[in-house]
Formats: C-alpha cells, sequence, structure tokens
C-alpha cells in the first residue's frame, strides 16, 4: 500500500511543481495538460494549458497534483504536507526555500524532539512541516 499526498492548485500547479522539483532535486517531474488529451474538446481555450495531472518522486515517495477546474479550488484546509530528513542542514535548506515569499508558522529550530523543525505555508498555499527527529545515541 502506498499512500501519496494529491495537491490542488488555482492554475499555478505547473510554476509550483517546478519550484518543488527543484527544492527537492526530484528528476523526473511529470505533467500533462488538459491539450492533446481525451478531455481537450471539453476544456475552455483558457484552461488548454493547466495541469490535468502532474507527479514526481521525492525521496522513494510520489508527491502528485492538478490545477482544480474553475470555480472549484478551496484553500488547503485541515491538512499538511510532512517532510522527515536527517540531515538537519538539508532540513533547514529545504525549509527555507520552501518559505521563500511564503508563511513561517514556526521557525526551523531544534525541539525536544528534533534536531530541526519547522513549519511553513509555501507561496503557493500549501502547508509543509520539515522535520529532522533528534539521532538516538
Amino acid at each position: 500500500m502506498q499512500l501519496n499526498p494529491y495537491l490542488h492548485f488555482d492554475g499555478d500547479c505547473a510554476t509550483a511543481f517546478k519550484f518543488y522539483a527543484g527544492v527537492f532535486g526530484a528528476r523526473d517531474l511529470t505533467m500533462m495538460t488538459h491539450r492533446g488529451s481525451p478531455a481537450e474538446a471539453q476544456t475552455p481555450p483558457e484552461w488548454q494549458d493547466k495541469i490535468m495531472h502532474a507527479r514526481m518522486t521525492i525521496g522513494g515517495q510520489m508527491l502528485m497534483g492538478s490545477d482544480s477546474p474553475p470555480g472549484h479550488f478551496r484553500k488547503p484546509q485541515g491538512f499538511t504536507v510532512s517532510v522527515g530528513i536527517d540531515d538537519p542542514v538539508e532540513g533547514e535548506r529545504i525549509f527555507n526555500a520552501l518559505a521563500e515569499a511564503g508563511v513561517i508558522g514556526m521557525p526551523f529550530q531544534q525541539t525536544f524532539w528534533a534536531a530541526g523543525f519547522g513549519m511553513v505555508t509555501d507561496q503557493f498555499g500549501v502547508p509543509w512541516m520539515v522535520n529532522c527527529e533528534a539521532r538516538k545515541s
């Protein structure tokens, strides 16, 4: 069994996924637009190049998403995408990249459970937690 986050965007999925691919070093970014798909004839002209489905693999896990149809986008709420990483330096780099033009909920810092932890909502409105668990001695 596999659980994968599927993110919905308000027309900026392509920009978001290109950004995430850079942040996380994904090399297998795939994006499918409505243009050229079986849904092309039923899709308004201004929506032809919006993303019907995007996916990439990050650390063996898949992240997927799409642009919500016009009038159907809802601001993300009730979930957070959690990134677990061993290296606090790399965790802080990822956190800082996600925080660019975003809103920091909790700065990346050491906690009682983690060598580094932070919460941020990125520039696309997606909430993230970056967690580097403390090494057990």
